[in-house]
């Protein structure tokens, strides 16, 4: 995730290289929830919020985040804490956000399991919360259901959550790998373990899904699956998404 925000030095906004998002949240190790940093890579300062587990993973080792250290200062890394409140400072100062990092159900990353121990900072999910009171739940990785998850799941009054996967055996069933979504901490959809039926007991005005694998039924809007999710309430996510409640 990227929030707009300032820094004491920041470039021009007319720059040819200049990004605006310059707050980002990493809510976990695995690759594909850190590339996007790399994009960012150019000459301006950026604030990166983390845990302490996900930090050390890109940080230590890693030549690519080399690139995000081009000068002195160019990376600010502020640490997330499940459980602990962090204000999340935009343009000018305060935005009006506050993070809540909830410790989710997940795994170390492929690439780190030889060398990583499991830690509750694996895998995180951000409730964002406005002055007025109102709170997004965003839980992009989720393995299983935990007391926590369930309990900011069901006070959020709008989810974000992950539909990698409608079957556990999704990619074997099509011939595209022999691991299961559960294997690769993905909590499947369908079935009566599965998540949608956790989803639609949860009162949240809006709940989104996020992270979904291109396998996954419910991106056709004519297949049965995807009329599982419109009788629970549950919506596909789709580019340039905007959510209001």
């Amino acid at each position: 995730m990227a929030a707009t925000g300032s820094s004491s030095t920041p470039p021009p906004t007319s720059a040819p290289r200049s990004n605006r998002s310059r707050r980002c949240t990493r809510v976990r190790r695995a690759t594909d929830a850190c590339l996007g940093l790399l994009i960012l890579r150019e000459s301006q300062p950026l604030h990166v919020y983390a845990t302490g587990v996900v930090t050390r993973g890109l940080r230590e080792g890693n030549v690519l985040f080399k690139t995000l250290e081009r000068f002195a200062g160019q990376v600010t890394w502020h640490a997330l804490v499940p459980g602990t409140v962090t204000p999340l400072v935009g343009v000018g100062g305060p935005s009006g956000l506050w993070l809540e990092p909830v410790a989710l159900a997940g795994k170390v990353p492929l690439h780190l399991e030889a060398t990583a121990s499991p830690s509750d900072e694996d895998n995180i999910g951000l409730v964002i919360r406005d002055a007025a009171g109102r709170s997004l739940a965003y839980f992009p990785g989720l393995a299983g259901p935990t007391a926590a998850c369930d309990r900011h799941a069901r006070a959020a009054d709008v989810l974000m959550v992950d539909g990698t996967f409608f079957r556990d055996e999704e990619l074997a069933e099509l011939g595209l790998g022999t691991r299961r979504a559960r294997d690769m901490a993905h909590w499947p959809l369908g079935g009566d373990d599965g998540s949608l039926p956790w989803l639609a007991s949860l009162p949240c005005t809006r709940k989104i899904l996020v992270h979904i694998n291109n396998t996954n039924p419910i991106l056709r809007e004519d297949a049965p699956e995807r009329a599982q999710l419109e009788a629970a309430r549950v919506e596909v996510a789709y580019d340039g998404l905007e959510v209001e409640w």
